[in-house]
């Protein structure tokens, strides 16, 4: 998780950064921009890379139930 948040941030500095550059903003404002776009780059990250990672474990545990439920029928169909 924190590797997704620290690749949301560096990604959110350098199109802060760049936006900024683009439209001739001060060094002072671009810093600025930067800063706050890495911040909410990183929340959303975060927040992304966490439900993946939660959608990921759902899918697992839906088909460790649905192996265990067959091998349950193959179990009763043979007594």
């Amino acid at each position: 998780m924190k590797s997704m948040m620290i690749l949301g941030s560096i990604t959110g500095f350098v199109l802060g950064a760049g936006s900024s550059l683009a439209a001739d903003c001060t060094g002072s404002t671009t810093l600025w921009h930067a800063c706050v776009t890495a911040l909410v780059g990183g929340i959303l990250a975060r927040w992304c890379g966490r439900m993946w990672l939660t959608g990921l474990a759902d899918a697992i545990e839906k088909q460790r139930r649905a192996r265990a439920q067959a091998s349950e029928t193959k179990t009763a169909a043979k007594v």
